[in-house]
């Protein structure tokens, strides 16, 4: 069984994670988690309440958990996660202004050998439910960003195009 390599992707709303998550698994030949709050919006036709939030970090996280032993069967060497219960629990600080204990505690569980931002520097694309606003999304970086720094969670982050972003990741994956 091959050790997997997890890569937390982080970001803002609109900040191209996902398509650069599914870019980063084909050139890689492994699989990537997408983000389980689309499939929520879209199932549920309506954005999460607060009370929500754990759920929806919790499928996450199980989602991951299948595909890390999925992978690791299949012999590739990284899983590209398309956010974490990290997210999750920042967006509950935004909106809500706190943040449940059980998902504070699985949001603690941040073990990733990697952690990228996706820089809001692509435009804003208006998303259904999903996406708020151009001004959320530079609030919701940096307080990203902020966040990132006083857990003294080292991070990598990915600016420019998809093709710029790709070699950034390239960059940071040589020697892992």
């Amino acid at each position: 069984m091959t050790q997997v390599i997890r890569v937390a992707i982080l970001g803002a709303e609109s900040t191209g994670k996902s398509t650069l998550a599914a870019a980063l698994a084909q050139r890689h030949h492994t699989l990537w988690v997408p983000e389980y709050l689309r499939e929520f919006v879209e199932t549920e036709q309506r954005v999460p309440f607060e009370d929500d939030q754990w759920r929806i970090a919790r499928v996450q996280m199980a989602r991951e958990d299948a595909a890390a032993a999925a992978a690791a069967t299949a012999a590739p060497r990284f899983l590209f996660c398309d956010t974490t219960p990290f997210m999750t629990a920042l967006y509950s600080g935004v909106y809500w202004g706190r943040v449940d204990p059980a998902l504070a505690a699985l949001d603690l569980r941040h073990d990733y050998a990697v952690t990228l931002v996706a820089a809001p520097d692509l435009p804003w694309v208006a998303d259904g439910l999903q996406r708020e606003s151009a001004a959320v999304r530079q609030h919701v970086h940096q307080a990203l960003l902020a966040r990132l720094e006083r857990r003294a969670i080292a991070y990598t982050l990915l600016t420019g195009s998809l093709e710029l972003r790709l070699a950034q990741t390239h960059a940071r994956l040589t020697g892992i």
